[in-house]
């Protein structure tokens, strides 16, 4: 089990850190020097054998240099040794283990095929990114040994880095979902989500797994969704699920779970157990795959709710058959389908694109359709091959159609209810205050409202009443009350109503948006919190959510309610107390921790990450409210893996101590154990320990928290102690002789 550090003690936003990288307005450069002529040859052998990288010299991208970098083909379908422009997959930190430009260790590019319009990927992902987490993705120009490659298309990798982002941790199980071997006719077992039996090793051909350790999770998500589907919500993020399919959907995006392969996608077990569905691989949306959606081909006539009853697609089928998931995925269409193409918002996006790449597509050596065939695009369908003569359709054209299909549409047309207002009876709450969101719809036969406390937990879904006796006004008067408590930092919430036929969301794209209620949160006042302990060489201790050991300040909330330290600072420099601002929404819950990374890495956003380092040589720390210094402290040379603490906590005195991550200062069993001049046994003990010793000594005692808690003197050669009425627990055995500490033992009584 992963502890969740974060849940009981602080809370952060995880906030979008704009990344020039990923700017789909401008066209990166990326230019890989290999020292070996024949690097093409040697990377198709690679691909074609063991898929490893071949070792480049040097990388430079947007000017920054980056040696010894592992580079490799990549891609099914869409790698072929006598293409003259493969796919690719640059590994920054195959090497150098710090390597990253930006944040990110990797670079994959998508080679245009099967795309003349060569922005089916980047505006696939720019349509998704409103409606679930998903990669980012824009344009790179590669250049090798000097010459032009060609235009690529570029997509964040589905790493560690992602899942820290996103789902705030990457220790979760995960899972690449795509067949060993590829899709189709000698490939592998399709991840399509069959129960094929609890035996793990009938699930490896079609899985791939990304971490340590997962499969007994996969099976018992697959055994639920297809054997105990009541408890599906316990196992699986049912609305980002519920979004993808829709995106396939409305997108003819049918190289996917929704297509004949039912791949394309990742899993990851984040923090709240459950398993979260990440779209991948969007080169041939927009109907360029031949492959069919598994009852059918592709078109602009696909039928929303296709594959309903396809044993193929169990996920689609268990949600569509369930009558209000049903409607939930309808409403999800009809939003994604009205705010992007029936508004023409994604051929703004289009033209936006081509504008960007219009120069690049035409100068590339290798690009795989004329450039009139690019400029056509949009409207004109290009021979692609595949079965029956498969053509890729223009976008435009497509979705022209597909709007004008769905405005027919049987199952689209069924009419939702309305919600035409909602508020809470205290919009600015208190911590721990309760008190009422309520909600007022029409043609609706029930209303929910989904929130949470924290950001980073699920949404909890109720029913809410119109009954007179929630907060509601009178009993059927259409107005729906929900009683809730302010018990988190923050309060998050949507509403969802539905009838027999349709349903509708506040805001309609939840849950990946959300309203939001501010709680009435003091800032501390000075004293309330202090610095409690840092670590300025940690190698050992906790982690940072990216599994980096990075140094870090522990604040302390010595009180017993709630305070906002947001615009509050610290600092490593007497001359600036301003160094770094605590981000907005950053709040400590009563008697609680937080824990500030001092790694100068502003890139990663899971966590609180300071802009400076400590020095392990000795170092200052300041905490302040901008005007105030509140608290200081002038740290010593520290040896790696020592903190140093306020001992007692809350006292005025720090000490070099045992770290304690999140937890009360331990002030005595920080000291190493040194040369052994005395003996304590048996450890662990019950209720009587001996002790011996070379000569006349005085033993303390201490708990854990460094409270002294027993001394005796014992003459040369030893003694026993009665520990009856001691609590089970770690204690720390001090022994002096002589008068000079000699000795710390941890003892263990059970």
């Amino acid at each position: 089990m992963r502890i969740l550090h974060f849940f009981n003690f602080i809370f952060w936003v995880n906030c979008a850190v704009s990344q020039s990288f990923y700017d789909k307005q401008t066209v990166q450069t990326l230019e890989i020097f290999f020292a070996q002529a024949n690097w093409d040859a040697l990377l198709d052998n690679l691909a074609q054998t063991t898929e490893d990288y071949l070792l480049a010299d040097s990388v430079r991208i947007n000017g920054t240099v980056f040696d010894s970098v592992g580079v490799k083909y990549k891609g099914n379908s869409s790698y072929n040794p006598n293409n003259s422009k493969n796919p690719l997959h640059i590994n920054l930190n195959w090497i150098n283990s710090d390597a990253d430009y930006q944040g990110y260790t990797n670079v994959k590019l998508q080679n245009g095929y099967k795309d003349p319009s060569m922005i089916r990927e980047v505006l696939s992902y720019a349509v998704l990114e409103n409606y679930m987490d998903c990669s980012k993705a824009n344009f790179v120009n590669v250049f090798i040994n000097g010459g032009l490659r060609g235009l690529y298309s570029s997509s964040e990798s589905i790493n560690d880095k992602f899942n820290t982002d996103y789902y705030y941790d990457f220790k979760g199980s995960f899972f690449k979902c795509n067949p060993n071997g590829g899709a189709g006719p000698g490939g592998g077992t399709s991840p399509d989500l069959k129960y094929l039996g609890s035996d793990s090793s009938l699930y490896t051909n079609g899985y791939e797994l990304k971490s340590n350790y997962g499969w007994t999770d996969l099976v018992d998500l697959i055994n639920t969704l297809n054997n105990n589907f009541a408890s599906i919500e316990d196992k699986l993020d049912l609305d980002r699920a519920i979004w993808m399919l829709a995106f396939n959907n409305v997108l003819v995006n049918l190289d996917s779970y929704s297509g004949s392969f039912r791949q394309n996608y990742y899993l990851y077990k984040d923090l709240n157990q459950r398993f979260v569905p990440t779209v991948w691989d969007l080169n041939m949306s927009f109907n360029g795959f031949p492959g069919g959606s598994g009852s059918g081909p592709g078109s602009a006539n696909l039928d929303p709710l296709s594959n309903i009853n396809s044993n193929n697609h169990p996920l689609i089928k268990k949600i569509l058959n369930n009558p209000m998931y049903q409607r939930m995925y309808m409403a999800h269409v009809r939003t994604m389908l009205q705010e992007m193409f029936a508004s023409n918002w994604y051929l703004n996006q289009a033209n936006a694109l081509r504008n960007t790449i219009n120069a690049h597509v035409q100068a590339d050596p290798f690009k795989f359709y004329t450039y009139a065939q690019y400029q056509n695009s949009l409207t004109t369908a290009v021979p692609g091959g595949g079965p029956g003569g498969f053509s890729i359709p223009g976008i435009q054209t497509l979705m022209n159609d597909r709007v004008t299909y769905f405005n027919s549409n049987a199952n689209y047309l069924l009419v939702a209810p309305s919600i035409t207002a909602f508020s809470a009876s205290n919009p600015t709450p208190a911590f721990n205050e309760s008190f009422t969101i309520s909600a007022t719809a029409s043609n609706e036969t029930a209303v929910y409202l989904g929130y949470r406390t924290f950001h980073h937990l699920r949404f909890t879904r109720v029913p809410m009443y119109d009954d007179g006796n929630h907060g509601d006004g009178l009993a059927g008067d259409h107005i729906y009350g929900a009683n809730v408590t302010a018990n988190g930092p923050r309060f998050e919430y949507y509403l969802y109503a539905d009838n027999n036929n349709a349903g509708i969301f506040s805001p309609v794209r939840a849950e990946h948006e959300f309203h939001t209620l501010d709680l009435n949160i003091p800032a501390p006042t000075p004293g309330q919190v202090q610095l409690n302990e840092a670590m300025s060489d940690n190698e050992l201790t906790e982690d940072d959510p990216y599994g980096e050991s990075n140094d870090w300040v522990e604040l302390l909330n010595t009180t017993s309610s709630a305070v906002d330290l947001s615009g509050y600072f610290l600092s490593d420099d007497p001359a600036n107390p301003l160094k770094w601002t605590i981000p907005s929404n950053t709040v400590m819950l009563p008697n609680s921790y937080l824990i500030v990374w001092t790694d100068n890495d502003l890139h990663q956003t899971t966590g609180l990450h300071a802009n400076f380092k400590l020095r392990a040589s000795g170092d200052y720390l300041s905490f302040s409210n901008g005007q105030t210094v509140l608290d200081q402290v002038t740290l010593p040379a520290l040896l790696t893996d020592q903190s140093y603490a306020r001992c007692p906590e809350s006292g005025l005195i720090f000490d070099v101590a045992q770290p304690t991550f999140e937890a009360m200062n331990n002030c005595v069993a920080g000291l190493e154990d040194e040369e052994v001049l005395g003996r304590i046994y048996p450890n662990p003990f019950s209720d009587l320990v001996n002790i011996e010793v070379p000569q006349s000594s005085i033993i303390e005692v201490f708990d854990i928290n460094g409270k002294l808690i027993h001394q005796i003197r014992c003459n040369q050669g030893g003694c026993q102690c009665s520990t009856e009425n001691w609590n089970a627990g770690l204690y720390i055995a001090r022994i002096h002789i002589s008068g000079q500490l000699t000795q710390n033992i941890k003892i263990i009584k059970r």
